[in-house]
């Protein structure tokens, strides 16, 4: 985990009745580059206490000079209402660098986003992204339960007015549409079962839609999903260093490349690598410590481990070689791992 840090709120906007973007100014000198379709954990003073939550960013490093991300309320929400309520102008909250791989390999890609609801945050950045650096074309389809409910309206009809030969936005209204079915969806996807898919809404719609897009033969590895997770923990307090459990489980020659330093170190077999690697002073980064972010991913170029808990990682990133730290355990007698 990098350091958090304060940053500040320069504006609150009002997208819906239930939803609302947040401009967030990061202090002089803090690296918050991020790439589209992260998230920030931010550490919020609600009235219940100080809850940590992962949000996501809608803007897109390649055309917003801000950072925004964007809240809809919850039903029983205790950050998501708190958000929307009470939320000032001019606030300081705590926030931990960008997370997350839920961003595109490559921008010349074809594209096909899923958005529902407040799902569009993150597919948002990268839809924006798209259209400035890449060559690809992009269809959208954002599904709501009312047109008042639609985040970023206005945005998404500018986007399609000025790139009419590569944006094709497709709003789907439970209230006019009905809930999107698989057959429905399967008849829409069939035309782009080449493009690289993007999912981000309630798991109920993601699922559909997934078993939609595998029905029309989009293999696992082009099919890229991000779940809202509620943190368990508080992933701003101090983590409790976990020592080996005592049995004599043996070890494993561990090499690790982070921040331009290799460190090479005998690891517990029955140590996570996160755990391990902070007992032993190295600065290896993290959030949730849940595996439910990404923040700890790295990328094991030898050996083997077993991730103990995996919620975020898809089968592409998988084939790539990266790996939870927070929820890794050794397997070989030598793993090297490095973190980009």
């Amino acid at each position: 985990m990098g350091d958090a840090v304060r940053v500040t709120v320069r504006d609150v906007v009002r997208e819906t009745d239930d939803a609302c973007s947040i401009v967030l100014a990061p202090p002089p000198g803090a690296d918050f580059s991020y790439k589209p379709g992260q998230f920030l954990t931010l550490r919020l003073p609600t009235a219940a206490g100080l809850v940590g939550r992962c949000y996501s960013l809608c803007s897109s490093p390649h055309v917003d000079d801000e950072l925004r991300i964007a809240v809809k309320r919850v039903r029983d929400g205790v950050a998501s209402n708190w958000i929307n309520d009470a939320l000032a102008v001019g606030a300081e909250i705590e926030c931990l660098p960008p997370g997350g791989v839920f961003t595109p390999k490559s921008f010349d890609d074809d594209l096909l986003l899923f958005a529902g609801g407040s799902g569009i945050t993150p597919v948002l950045s990268i839809l924006k992204s798209a259209l400035a650096v890449g060559s690809g074309r992009v269809v959208l389809v954002y599904a709501n339960q009312r047109e008042d409910a639609v985040i970023f309206a206005a945005a998404l009809r500018e986007l399609a007015e000025k790139h009419p030969e590569r944006l094709h936005v497709v709003h789907w209204l439970e209230s006019v549409q009905g809930l999107p079915s698989r057959s429905l969806l399967r008849a829409f996807i069939a035309p782009y079962a080449s493009y690289t898919a993007f999912l981000c809404g309630p798991s109920p719609f993601m699922e559909t839609v997934t078993h939609a897009l595998r029905d029309c033969g989009v293999p696992p590895a082009r099919i890229h999903i991000e779940r809202f997770q509620s943190l368990l923990e508080d992933p701003f307090e101090a983590p409790a260093v976990v020592e080996p459990d005592g049995t004599d489980a043996g070890t494993t020659h561990l090499v690790v490349e982070l921040d331009g330093e290799t460190h090479e170190l005998e690891w517990p077999r029955n140590q996570r690598l996160l755990d391990f690697l902070l007992a032993q002073g190295v600065k290896a980064p993290y959030s949730c410590r849940q595996g439910l972010c990404s923040a700890c991913a790295c990328i094991l170029d030898e050996g083997e481990v077993e991730m103990q808990h995996n919620e975020i990682l898809e089968q592409e990133d998988l084939d790539e070689g990266y790996v939870l730290g927070c929820q890794s355990v050794p397997l070989t007698d030598k793993v090297r791992v490095r973190y980009s």
